[in-house]
């Protein structure tokens, strides 16, 4: 009997990286990134490791519970990452001010199918 690999797919795993976002599912979340995991947006910055990332999501929705973000396209780039480009929508829950962004960002992947790098660019 001869097993198939299947081939890891960057864009259905950041698929699911956004679904559990949406479902502001932190445990889901935090078990996507490694260990030592980059984020870098110019909102937030350059995060360094699971601990800080986790943090500052943390620290967002807490600001932005109400997001409501939507893919208008998720694609692979290489075997290990995917350019999704989204938009979203917020409101901020101190001062009741709306969030618009559109932006892109590219996830990375380790061979181990956790994330890596996630870098924010917005429009």
């Amino acid at each position: 009997m001869t097993m198939s690999i299947i081939p890891f797919d960057p864009a259905a795993a950041t698929e699911r990286f956004h679904a559990a976002i949406d479902a502001l599912d932190f445990s889901t979340i935090e078990d996507f990134f490694a260990d030592d995991a980059t984020y870098s947006s110019g909102k937030v910055g350059g995060l360094k490791g699971r601990t800080d990332i986790m943090a500052a999501f943390r620290r967002y929705f807490a600001e932005y519970p109400d997001q409501v973000a939507e893919n208008s396209l998720i694609e692979p780039v290489s075997l290990l990452a995917a350019r999704a480009v989204w938009s979203l929508s917020a409101t901020s829950s101190s001062t009741g001010e709306p969030l618009v962004r559109r932006g892109e960002e590219t996830v990375t992947f380790n061979d181990q199918g956790k994330i890596v790098s996630v870098e924010v660019t917005d429009f």
